[in-house]
């Protein structure tokens, strides 16, 4: 689905991605739109542009990982602050790209993040990471004493996610099929209770992860 209130830009993004072999199954101009489509249709990926009538971006983005934390949000914004990339991810999206990306690079985007990869602009990347490096003092996401142990074949899948290495990298560096590390993160996700691969990247930064040989 793609939601942005500038039609020309709307239709042009629903546009190549459809070209690319994408299921465009709606669009949407608003954030009252877009929720009540979402619910609608149920996409896959969702990408969303942040400065669009209220609700704005950030606040479509939480409410959508809220209701299905399988849902994926790719931002595709005007905007490269920093104030307005970590709101977006802190709300639960998986990427975000500036619109000064090339058409080749928003249909990759949309592949990686549906396959679950957190995607972003050159160079937002370590803003995000060094921004869950400062919260590294919070409480991690899962604090539960009874959390399942996690396998050693899962901490190491683990440890490569939080360093931002995507699936195929990972599974090429660890010798297992693409599929084999999509499941190995989809049981960490489950057993730590998390809903997404950005706030999977956050727990392992909070546990040192990041920085282990």
């Amino acid at each position: 689905m793609v939601v942005d209130d500038h039609p020309m830009w709307r239709e042009g993004v629903a546009r190549d991605l459809t070209e690319a072999g994408f299921d465009v199954v709606a669009t949407a101009s608003t954030g009252t739109e877009a929720l009540a489509r979402a619910a609608a249709v149920r996409p896959r990926v969702v990408v969303l542009d942040l400065q669009i009538p209220a609700p704005t971006g950030a606040e479509v983005t939480a409410l959508l990982v809220k209701d299905d934390p399988t849902v994926r949000v790719l931002i595709l914004s005007a905007s490269g602050e920093q104030e307005d990339v970590l709101e977006a991810v802190k709300a639960g999206a998986t990427g975000y790209l500036v619109k000064s990306a090339s058409r080749a690079e928003l249909v990759a985007a949309v592949g990686r993040v549906a396959e679950g990869d957190a995607v972003f602009t050159p160079g937002l990347a370590g803003l995000v990471l060094g921004e869950y490096r400062r919260l590294s003092d919070a409480p991690a996401t899962s604090a539960d004493p009874d959390t399942p142990r996690l396998t050693e074949r899962e901490t190491e899948v683990l440890r490569l996610v939080a360093k931002g290495l995507g699936y195929k990298q990972i599974a090429e560096r660890l010798f297992l099929s693409h599929r084999t590390v999509q499941n190995h993160v989809q049981n960490t996700l489950r057993k730590l209770q998390l809903h997404n691969r950005v706030q999977l990247v956050r727990y392992a930064i909070e546990q040192g992860l990041d920085d282990a040989e």
